[in-house]
């Protein structure tokens, strides 16, 4: 009678896990809230003018940033009259705990108002970029975040395009050119277009970055119909799910998105604990 085989150990797969990451790309209007078209009109004043109502906006956002590990801003004031010159990036950043933060200050008006790009992250970046963007006027920039080094990093650019469509295509050629050499990319912002508006078509075709599945509208905040704003990953990136916060903080709503890396970027998306820095 033979003997039973004694049991062997299965191999230990030595492979790094896959990790997730959830981001949140956000255009807060300086802080301002619009709840109806007429608000643009009536209250007209907080475009150049700090309030308390600004600040509370402020804080209810920061109190929802511990979901996320990745914050894109679009629209933050970077220290202007119309804020009580407060650096709202670095205000939400510490009001949220968040340890690392960076900001693209564009289109000053005098000292009145003074938009910026922001990011606040829980991953420390290698690398930080400012680069302008073309457009007729002046004032529209994007956030170059690079985590990680080399064929294995990852680049996140946070964006604020034009309301033209002319404009959009130079700026979105601008980025298609920027992600050329960087595989693994996430574009997140304010694109003040649909994903099937030709510029975009262009964007999907001279890039990893892919069409999204479903859209999500974010525009207007009080009765979202078209979707402007976006996450966009490139093929290796799974993206799963996609959604809106619930709260509006300004005229457009945040996107959010979990999205998973493959295993040979999760290193670049360790998140060591550090100091904040601008």
């Amino acid at each position: 009678m033979n003997r039973p085989e004694t049991p062997r150990p299965a191999a230990v797969s030595h492979a790094a896990p896959e990790r997730t990451l959830r981001l949140l790309s956000c255009n807060i209007l300086a802080g301002a809230s619009v709840q109806r078209y007429s608000d643009y009109v009536t209250r007209s004043v907080n475009a150049v003018l700090p309030g308390r109502s600004k600040l509370d906006n402020l804080d209810s956002l920061a109190s929802l940033l511990h979901e996320f590990d990745v914050v894109g801003l679009q629209e933050a004031d970077a220290g202007s009259l119309r804020s009580g010159f407060l650096n709202q990036t670095r205000y939400l950043a510490e009001a949220a705990g968040m340890p690392f933060w960076s900001h693209q200050p564009n289109r000053p008006m005098a000292r009145v108002a003074h938009s910026a790009n922001g990011l606040i992250s829980r991953i420390e970046p290698t690398e930080v970029i400012d680069y302008p963007l073309p457009g007729r006027i002046r004032g529209r920039g994007a956030l170059f975040v690079r985590f990680g080094e080399g064929p294995a990093s990852l680049v996140v650019v946070i964006a604020h395009l034009s309301l033209g469509a002319a404009a959009r295509v130079g700026q979105l050629a601008f980025i298609a050119e920027l992600l050329a050499n960087h595989p693994h990319a996430v574009l997140m912002g304010d694109l003040n277009t649909v994903p099937e508006s030709p510029e975009m078509q262009r964007l999907f075709e001279k890039t990893s970055l892919q069409m999204p599945a479903v859209h999500t509208p974010t525009f207007p905040s009080w009765k979202p119909k078209r979707a402007l704003d976006h996450i966009l990953t490139s093929a290796d990136i799974k993206l799963d799910r996609t959604w809106t916060l619930p709260r509006a903080f300004s005229d457009h709503l945040p996107i959010a998105a979990e999205i998973r890396l493959p295993a040979m970027l999760a290193e670049a998306a360790a998140s060591p604990k550090g100091n904040t820095r601008s």
